[in-house]
């Protein structure tokens, strides 16, 4: 499966971030990629305003979502991409679309919200109380993560349980220190102890890391971007997931199940 990260400073303006998702969007199917992977959140950016997501939310039949389900047309390119989504309760939601070929084929709301390191999520979204999700892509088992999701291994492990090869990971992992080297350390403890390929798309800029890459199930790194706007792939062969997972099979030795249990925010009481 040809997978592709792409990786972009978004805007308070959607309609200048459309554009960005559209031009990438073009080059991963020049490229045949089966996968594009983009980061968290683009619908607007804010850094100092950020309750002001409430404000530009869009529904995902509204038109940032409908406008890049058309970019997908015709093609066999599915892309992941974050939005947030007006929420029942004033907040939004942080949510992920899978688009392809005009449609909405899969939707994730974002689990686990970054209130951590000074910041606080949840102050304008709203957790999600929904089972992970996966869908097919050209044949390969593709779960859905989201940014901080990155740092609780259980949920990568629910998803690898329910037959993912590959997670894919859009986020805008906030600078600070040793931040970026979280970052590279836990997307690939997340392949290698899951045996499974990894795509994560960070968004670049001011605030955030960007450094998108690509990770094979031996926590190869087998593409990579910086910290500049871009696109880059590689290809996600089923046959390596099947080489590691016979090499090294965690999977198989490993001693305790994982609950599909939803738990309340706060963790277990």
């Amino acid at each position: 499966m040809r997978t592709a990260v792409g990786q972009f400073t978004a805007s308070p303006d959607w309609k200048e971030n459309l554009a960005s998702c559209q031009d990438l969007v073009a080059g991963a199917r020049r490229a045949d990629a089966d996968l594009l992977v983009l980061p968290e959140g683009v619908l607007a950016r804010f850094t100092e305003d950020r309750h002001r997501i409430r404000e530009v939310a869009q529904s995902l039949d509204g038109p940032f979502v409908s406008a890049l389900a058309e970019a997908t047309e015709g093609g066999t390119t599915t892309v992941v991409v974050g939005v947030h989504e007006p929420s029942e309760d004033g907040r939004v939601f942080n949510t992920l679309v899978a688009l392809r070929d005009g449609r909405l084929v899969a939707r994730y709301r974002k689990l686990h919200l970054y209130d951590a390191f000074g910041d606080q999520e949840s102050a304008h979204v709203r957790p999600a109380d929904e089972a992970p999700v996966l869908l097919d892509v050209a044949g390969t088992r593709v779960g859905l993560m989201t940014c901080y999701d990155i740092r609780f291994p259980e949920l990568a492990r629910l998803l690898v349980d329910q037959g993912a090869e590959l997670l894919a990971l859009p986020a805008a992992w906030v600078r600070g220190p040793a931040k970026e080297r979280h970052w590279e350390v836990m997307i690939a403890a997340r392949a290698m102890e899951n045996t499974c390929w990894v795509a994560a798309s960070g968004e670049c800029g001011p605030r955030n890391t960007g450094n998108s890459m690509i990770v094979d199930p031996l926590g190869n790194v087998r593409a990579r971007l910086t910290a500049t706007p871009g696109l880059t792939w590689a290809d996600a062969e089923p046959e390596a997931t099947a080489r590691a997972r016979a090499v090294l099979p965690v999977l198989a030795n490993r001693r305790f199940a994982v609950s599909p249990a939803i738990l309340a925010s706060g963790g277990p009481r």
